[in-house]
């Protein structure tokens, strides 16, 4: 049976199998959103997810929805797009503008991603924790994505889309890079139906546990040099 902990000052975390099963990996509430903590959540598996009427609430869902950089396989309309060089891919060109366009959702839908969200990601963006890809079509930012890399695993966090596939570009290039390093694992967090169309699934908290705990302390991705890869 899960159980919900009330954050103090301290940055420790429950463990995760403590998350609750109804509402599905509902762990802590309270604490802030500093830079230090925000990567000790993402150290254990935690992440931040409440609107701007809610106390901040900390999740840890089981099961998880990841996907291994080796499997992914653009489908051939993808790939045929990214062989035209339909978009220029930017690598933390733009991360405020990705993040702020993530945050636009309908008028009657509302936003995880507050302002006070946006402000502590850029911080952590600032401090070479929190990355984005981008999609450039004329010079026009059109799509893109965000997250965190820490060790050798990628906490995706949004992405957004002004033009057709443009999302799904951005998130083939953030494949390739994960790839490319060695990267075992790119948390989704929770499943839906265009992330599992791109190649993701779901898997036990056990497992998620086991990769985090072999890889989060990898050396660092050199971001500086993905961006000339």
């Amino acid at each position: 049976m899960g159980q919900l902990f009330a954050l103090n000052d301290d940055l420790a975390f429950p463990d995760i199998d403590y998350a609750l099963e109804e509402p599905n990996g509902l762990l802590a509430v309270g604490g802030d959103l500093s830079t230090n903590r925000l990567i000790a959540a993402y150290k254990h598996g935690i992440f931040p997810w409440y609107q701007d009427n809610q106390p901040i609430l900390w999740w840890s869902p089981n099961p998880r929805c990841v996907i291994d950089p080796s499997t992914f396989k653009a489908s051939k309309t993808l790939a045929k797009k990214i062989a035209r060089g339909e978009f220029d891919i930017g690598i933390d060109q733009n991360f405020t503008n990705v993040i702020a366009a993530c945050s636009q959702r309908d008028q009657n839908e509302a936003t995880w991603i507050t302002r006070d969200m946006q402000d502590a990601y850029i911080k952590l963006y600032e401090k070479g924790v929190a990355h984005s890809i981008e999609c450039y079509k004329d010079g026009e930012l059109v799509g893109g994505l965000y997250g965190l890399c820490i060790g050798s695993l990628f906490f995706g966090e949004s992405m957004f889309h002004r033009v057709t596939d443009a999302s799904k570009v951005a998130f083939a290039q953030l494949m390739r890079l994960m790839r490319m390093q060695g990267s075992p694992m790119v948390d989704c967090q929770l499943s839906n139906p265009h992330l599992l169309s791109l190649g993701a699934i779901e898997i036990p908290r056990a497992r998620f546990k086991t990769i985090l705990r072999q890889h989060i302390n990898d050396s660092p991705i050199d971001w500086q040099q993905l961006a000339n890869a």
